[in-house]
Parts: structure tokens; C-alpha cells; sequence
């Protein structure tokens, strides 16, 4: 039909560099600009040069190309990883704060525990498939308003697999988290982040701990 749009490219498998950017991922190299110029490390000129081209920027490797000479700064966009995979014999995993989620985690837990948490992590698709194996120990998912997980594909041998949240149907959706595998032993739990401590004059005054935020960047 005459008008239609057409892909651009020649059909075959996009690199990394080459998906779409979105806002938040021009504003994030737009604030790692801000703080290499506040730092002395590009001058007043070469930042509002920068800036102009981060937020017309189509893809990741445009971005890219804006910070290459700058050291790496945590939470400063890019492609997500295809594959993450954490692999706890004993002891503690965790993945928290400003963490890129990839596509797909595959999550090994044989003794000990793992802990994602996805209240600050930076979400750059719309979803994320974890491939998860409990044999003893303990994994655990933090999520906030928006974040959503299908544990319906979760063999249960022994232990539990529990959901704790109870989030509103109306907070604007970010990330949904689709979980299969196995819990031999052990337990797979998902639930919100813990109130944050009160101080010591709350606690001395008796005041109920603070209600926690959660950030949707």
C-alpha cells in the first residue's frame, strides 16, 4: 500500500549499539556530561556541544560515542546484557542499586542466597526472564509499584515459593519478571523492600518508621 512505513535497514539481526535509545537513557548521558564538565573534564564548549547531540541521539551508539573518553559512572545507560548468570555455592549473592537488568538471568542457588533487588535498577526493556534453580538456601526478588512477576512456571519439590507483594493494578507498569525453574529445597520469595530505620530520636520519641519511596528512574 502507497504511504505505508517501511523498516529501515536490511532485516537482519540489530547489534547492540544499533536499538533505540530512550529518554531516560539520553537523560542519563546527559548527566554523566554535567558532572565530566563539573569535574574539568570537558569544557564549557564541548558540554553544550555533547548535550545537544545526547538529546537528539537515536540509538545506544550514539551514546556511546558522547562518553567514550570519560570514565564509567554507575547507572549511565547502555544495551542491556542478553544473559546474567549468578552462581552461588555458599555464602551471599546480590545484585542491588543501580544495576542494568538484562533480558535473561539464569540464577543458581545450592546453598546460602541471592537477592535481586529492583527497586533502583535501571530498567531498559519491558520485561526479563529468570531461569531460576533452588536446590537449598534462599532467593529473593524486591520489586516496587510497576513490577510485576509470573511465578507460575516454578516447580515446587519441597520449601516454598511465595509472592508478599501487593501492589496496585494502577501503578504505571516498568518491568514484568517471568520466573521458571525449580525449588528443590529452600525457598523463592518475592516481597517489597523493608521500611527504612529510624533514627534514634524517632525510636527514642516512639515514632513509626518511615514509609519507604520508591524510585521509578
Amino acid at each position: 500500500m502507497t504511504g505505508e512505513l517501511e523498516p529501515s535497514g536490511d532485516g537482519g539481526e540489530l547489534t547492540p549499539g544499533e536499538l533505540r535509545a530512550s529518554y531516560a537513557d539520553r537523560d542519563r548521558v546527559a548527566e554523566q556530561l554535567r558532572i565530566a564538565a563539573g569535574d574539568g573534564r570537558l569544557t564549557a564548549d564541548e558540554l553544550d556541544q555533547r548535550l545537544e547531540l545526547a538529546l537528539t541521539a537515536r540509538t545506544y551508539a550514539e551514546l556511546t560515542a558522547l562518553t567514550r573518553d570519560l570514565p564509567a559512572a554507575a547507572g549511565v545507560a547502555g544495551p542491556p546484557r542478553e544473559v546474567v548468570r549468578i552462581d552461588c555455592g555458599s555464602g551471599h549473592a546480590e545484585r542491588t542499586g543501580r544495576w542494568v537488568v538484562p533480558r535473561r538471568m539464569e540464577v543458581r542457588v545450592r546453598s546460602g542466597s541471592a537477592r535481586l533487588d529492583f527497586t533502583q535498577a535501571i530498567i531498559n526493556q519491558p520485561s526479563v526472564e529468570i531461569d531460576a534453580e533452588v536446590r537449598s538456601g534462599a532467593l529473593v526478588l524486591i520489586t516496587k509499584p510497576g513490577i510485576t512477576v509470573d511465578l507460575n512456571d516454578v516447580a515446587l519439590r519441597s520449601g516454598s515459593v511465595k509472592d508478599r507483594t501487593q501492589w496496585s493494578p494502577d501503578a504505571p507498569a516498568r518491568l514484568h519478571v517471568r520466573v521458571s525453574g525449580q525449588v528443590g529445597s529452600g525457598s523463592l520469595t518475592v516481597r517489597p523492600p523493608r521500611p527504612p530505620r529510624r533514627t534514634f530520636w524517632q525510636w527514642l520519641l516512639r515514632r513509626p518508621r518511615p514509609a519507604p519511596r520508591y524510585p521509578y528512574a
